[in-house]
């Protein structure tokens, strides 16, 4: 699935000189977590996120620090945290630069943009152009089972067998040579040896994804400490 397919179209978006009270009101209003800010061109710039606007109740909270422990302080740090804090408008309290993703980007790459940059949205371009954003929940659409259309029609105990060998090779920690795969009716019955628990979930989540499969009978054991596996 295409980030197209599961963007907010149509997104707000504010000039870098709005008022910092502006966006409040914008982001309170419209009831959304996030505005991209915009050159006159169109161009993006950076974004203004409810993190970036709650700095300020954060700082205002916080403890002064010890003449001792400001020794150590990184007074740069400590200035541009100040200056984002406390900034009159979007270009001050923005942060960039702003990681995006284009509209034709699949559904997995926008997730592990979110996921490896700890964020929680991301503009979506066109021709370097914000024409969305998508969130963490839009990309939850994502993972809704596939349509009738989709699945495959052979579905056979073979087939099976063969569709988790292929997946098992995918996977680096899938690599089992004392584990038995059987397949009768759709049931697939595991034997011999795990290298490890989470191996053996890691395992069964990938089976019991396989489609055709009804069931997932694990009667393997995990290896005994120190034992040699592959």
């Amino acid at each position: 699935m295409l980030v197209r397919d599961l963007m907010k179209a149509g997104v707000c978006s504010v000039s870098p000189d709005v008022p910092v009270g502006a966006i409040v009101d914008l982001l309170s209003d419209r009831g959304i977590g996030a505005v991209p800010v915009l050159e006159a061109s169109g161009a993006l710039l950076g974004i203004v996120t409810e993190a970036d606007l709650l700095r300020r109740l954060v700082l205002a909270d916080e403890v002064p620090t010890g003449w001792l422990r400001s020794w150590f302080e990184d007074y740069d740090r400590a200035a541009e945290r100040y200056a984002r804090a406390h900034g009159a408008t979007a270009r001050d309290v923005m942060t960039r630069p702003v990681w995006a993703v284009a509209e034709d980007s699949t559904a997995e790459h926008a997730a592990r943009l979110l996921e490896e940059h700890g964020i929680q949205r991301l503009p979506v371009l066109r021709d370097g152009r914000v024409v969305g954003m998508i969130s963490r929940t839009d990309l939850l659409r994502a993972l809704l089972p596939a349509g009738p259309a989709e699945q495959p029609t052979d579905t056979s105990d073979q087939a099976i067998r063969d569709a988790i060998s292929a997946r098992m090779r995918q996977q680096v920690w899938a690599e089992a040579p004392l584990l038995s795969v059987d397949v009768r009716g759709g049931i697939v019955e595991l034997g011999g040896y795990h290298r490890s628990d989470a191996v053996r979930r890691a395992l069964c989540a990938l089976i019991a994804s396989v489609p055709g499969v009804r069931r997932v009978v694990d009667n393997a054991r995990e290896l005994p400490p120190g034992s040699m596996s592959a």
